[in-house]
């Protein structure tokens, strides 16, 4: 039997050590339904330990700095992780629930975290892609970029055994950090580009949704206190939040507010000329394109024609997000 691990972390403050930092490091498996999963109540993520955050103050180059940190999260969870590389490959007797005992394989599949800590795990710089080979510069264009191949990195960290020079040279070439020894590289079976997890509040909500709300509250398309003007006249719903104090200005919007606000947000400018008095058809098309594409991207499952679908959605936004540029913001 193979038991599929998902692995999460995200950088956390701990107050009760004297406010310092620290990646807690969650575990869950895919085999348990998500109808459990998504329920804290049930504990189907436990808690595998903690990883220090240091700041290496007797370090003075910054890059060597930020390395040496890498380093040190990498050498950990190699640490936390090592029951799993010891059983991927020669497995462990399990008794399921039935009271059938398997071999299991635990296999490193999925990791959920922020872009910073996706950065972090797949070794590569930010500003770029975790899962595509596309440059910092391509990265609104509509295009398909190959992706990083996972045999191919593992051949240049292998290189860190013999003379580091060479090492070096590899990683700058590849664009990857110097990292000795990534903690996915003994595990078998692993691709660790593959594992990377879409992470729908910080790269669709509070990145896209976001995004969205500038582009509309520009002087040059509608301008904020048109946009907040909308907002006050909304009547009262039971199934619709309301922003009274209109959401151009907001700061530190969470998620959930950011959803409330794609409830609303074509409804706010369906009606609204542009300055000079252009019609936003271009406008509108890309609004309903983006929240489509977000809207399907939260799905708990997809099909071909989902996929289809959110294809469909994204080719839409990128053949009229030009009048964003056009109208200059």
């Amino acid at each position: 039997m193979i038991i599929p691990v998902i692995l999460s972390s995200d950088k956390t403050q701990l107050t009760l050590f004297r406010s310092k930092q620290a990646y807690p490091v969650y575990m869950t498996i895919a085999n348990i339904p998500k109808d459990i999963c998504h329920k804290p109540s049930w504990h189907a993520q436990i808690l595998i330990g903690y990883i220090p955050i240091t700041s290496f103050q007797g370090i003075t180059n910054k890059a060597a700095r930020r390395h040496a940190q890498a380093n040190l999260f990498h050498a950990c969870m190699e640490k936390v992780l090592a029951p799993i590389t010891l059983y991927s490959e020669t497995g462990i007797a399990m008794m399921s629930t039935d009271s059938i005992w398997r071999r299991c394989h635990l296999i490193f599949t999925v990791f959920i975290g922020d872009y910073p800590e996706q950065a972090l795990v797949t070794c590569t710089y930010n500003g770029c892609c975790p899962k595509c080979e596309v440059s910092w510069d391509q990265l609104g264009e509509y295009n398909d970029f190959p992706p990083h191949v996972h045999s191919d990195t593992t051949k240049i960290y292998h290189l860190a055994d013999n003379n580091v020079h060479p090492f070096n040279a590899a990683c700058r070439e590849a664009g990857l950090k110097p990292v000795y020894h990534p903690f996915w590289l003994s595990l078998p079976f692993a691709d660790v580009y593959q594992s990377i997890a879409l992470d729908i509040l910080h790269q669709l909500l509070q990145g896209i949704v976001r995004h969205l709300v500038t582009w509309l509250s520009s002087p040059t398309v509608f301008g904020s206190n048109i946009i907040d003007a909308q907002c006050r006249i909304l009547p009262l719903n039971h199934s619709v939040a309301v922003f009274p104090k209109g959401i151009a200005m907001l700061s530190c919007v969470s998620g959930k507010e950011h959803k409330n606000m794609c409830h609303i947000l074509l409804g706010l400018i369906i009606s609204l000329p542009l300055s000079g008095g252009q019609v936003p058809s271009c406008v509108i098309k890309a609004v309903r394109a983006i929240l489509d594409f977000v809207y399907l991207a939260q799905l708990p499952t997809h099909t071909t024609d989902t996929l289809c679908h959110l294809q469909e959605s994204l080719k839409l936004f990128h053949s009229n997000k030009a009048v964003f540029i056009d109208l200059g913001t």
